[in-house]
This record gives structure tokens, sequence and C-alpha cells, in this order.
């Protein structure tokens, strides 16, 4: 019992017991999970990707230009949703259709910074 308390407060709030409790996690693990077919070690190493790809997206996505904004935003997608970042992945779909979206452009880094930390907080 006490294992399955530790691991709630592990996935609900990733920054430790004085986090504030997440809503929903920026990564569907289960989903992840599946993907990966249960190897651990797959996963890590697919988040790691994602979160470098992340991190590209969003120091230039904010000042790129329409077409270019089109193409990170359609390249980042395909590789949110396969990882369960749902969230991002529909966010870069609006992107992708109105690329001159600035506020879409700003909740994309928001959900970026989120997915990151997320995975920061449960490869400890």
């Amino acid at each position: 019992m006490l294992q399955n308390e530790m691991n709630a407060v592990a996935f609900s709030r990733p920054g430790g017991e004085a986090a504030r409790t997440m809503r929903g996690r920026p990564i569907d693990l289960a989903h992840l999970a599946r993907q990966t077919m249960g190897d651990r070690a797959l996963e890590q190493e697919i988040l790691g990707l994602f979160v470098q790809q992340t991190r590209q997206v969003r120091d230039r996505i904010g000042e790129a230009e329409p077409r270019e904004c089109r193409q990170l935003a359609h390249g980042l997608v395909g590789s949110a949703r396969g990882v369960g970042a749902f969230a991002i992945a529909d966010c870069a779909a609006e992107i992708e259709a109105e690329p001159e979206n600035r506020t879409a452009r700003k909740r994309l880094a928001r959900l970026i910074d989120e997915a990151r930390d997320f995975v920061a907080a449960i490869g400890r």
C-alpha cells in the first residue's frame, strides 16, 4: 500500500510533495509504454530525444517566419503523439494550420516546458 501511495505522489506531483498537483500528465506514460512494449531503456531514450527536439522547436518557433514555423510544428506533431504528449501535438497541429498564431506559439512553449519538467522529474 505504501508503494502505491509513493507512486501516486511521484506521478501526480513530479516535483515532489511540495509541488502542486498536476491535473494531467504532460506525457501519457501508459501510451509510451505501449509504444515501446514496456522497454524502459527505450522509453528513456525516446524521451531524451523528444526533449532535445522540443528544446530546439521552443528556441526557434517564437521568432520563426510562418513557413519555418509550419515546418517546425509539423515535425513536432508526430513525435509528440508518438510519446503521448497529446497536448503538445494538438497545439503544434494548431500552429501548423495557423503559423502566425502567436497565442498558440506561447502556449506551445509553456506546454514544452511542462513536459520537459515532467521528464526531468520522473528521471530522478
